[in-house]
């Protein structure tokens, strides 16, 4: 997807990756993370401000630095270049809220043409998962590169 996005610095092993929000508030420096889980292949997606007290992730945040739609394709950037290093890995993402999810499914309905392209998208509705469809409210996200 070629929207306008921030920079991203990224750790090599691509598991971890930091950028910088520019907007109303200041600078506020942000954290995207794909973490392990106890099932093969599997990542959490984890995303959120940096606490400055831990110099952790602190998915609580709500920045509102009016660039949210470019902190989203700066994220999915993340996405892409995670499944560049791992193209078999599967990629759980959920909000930390449910008004948060729900911005998260706006967005994906939003580019769901360009996503599609590049990537298997399913929802989770009452404990099950099905391709993701526009107008359904999920509560997570699961995404696959496609095979190139």
């Amino acid at each position: 997807m070629n929207l306008e996005r921030y920079e991203l610095k990224a750790e090599s092993s691509f598991m971890l990756f930091e950028f910088v929000s520019e907007g109303p508030k200041g600078k506020i420096p942000k954290l995207v993370e794909f973490g392990e889980t106890n099932l093969k292949g599997l990542y959490n997606l984890a995303f959120g401000d940096v606490d400055t007290a831990t110099g952790m992730i602190n998915d609580s945040i709500v920045s509102n630095n009016n660039d949210s739609e470019k902190v989203l394709a700066t994220v999915v950037a993340t996405v892409y270049a995670f499944t560049d290093k791992y193209p078999d890995a599967w990629i759980y993402a959920t909000g930390s809220t449910k008004s948060r999810t729900r911005l998260y499914r706006i967005g994906l309905t939003k580019y769901i043409v360009q996503i599609e392209e590049d990537f298997d998208l399913y929802g989770q509705k009452m404990e099950e998962w099905e391709l993701f469809k526009k107008g359904v409210e999920y509560s997570a996200f699961l995404v696959k590169r496609k095979n190139v």
